[in-house]
């Protein structure tokens, strides 16, 4: 199971962002984690500083805008 973070203090842009991927791996039948991460020294610890950010396993693979559905997909194997 792949542990998933959304960074982000709660924009438009972060909760497409947590729904996208929320909804593609349902879509791929994927079990992942899924955490929203709003406090801002978090978020700057991933050094994001453009939000929504995407943590996967720890590793950050996406930062600032709403990613498309085939990077997510592709995130999701």
């Amino acid at each position: 199971m792949k542990n998933i973070k959304v960074l982000g203090t709660g924009c438009a842009n972060c909760k497409r962002t947590l729904a996208l991927i929320e909804d593609t791996a349902k879509a791929k039948g994927v079990e992942v984690e899924l955490e929203k991460v709003e406090e801002i020294g978090a978020i700057m610890g991933y050094g994001v500083m453009s939000t929504p950010g995407v943590v996967i396993d720890g590793k950050v693979v996406h930062a600032g805008g709403v990613p498309d559905r085939k990077t997510v997909e592709g995130w999701l194997g």
